[in-house]
């Protein structure tokens, strides 16, 4: 009976250690963190356009160079 009791404490003493220490992020954090990539994600998408536009200019630029 002793035994088992110690099992069942130990088996609880783990059981706390491993689900008391989750570190879980509040709902503001998690969207803060959503704004922050989304707002990346516009930043490289409009680095992509600008890019694009550019090298549309120079083979615009360079078609009239050529004829």
């Amino acid at each position: 009976m002793k035994r088992i009791l110690l099992i069942f404490a130990l088996l609880f003493s783990f059981s706390t250690v491993f689900t008391s220490c989750r570190d879980e992020k509040k709902a503001d954090e998690q969207i803060e963190e959503t704004m922050d990539e989304v707002g990346d994600d516009v930043e490289d998408a409009a680095e992509d356009v600008g890019d694009a536009v550019e090298d549309a200019a120079d083979d615009v630029e360079d078609a009239f160079d050529g004829n």
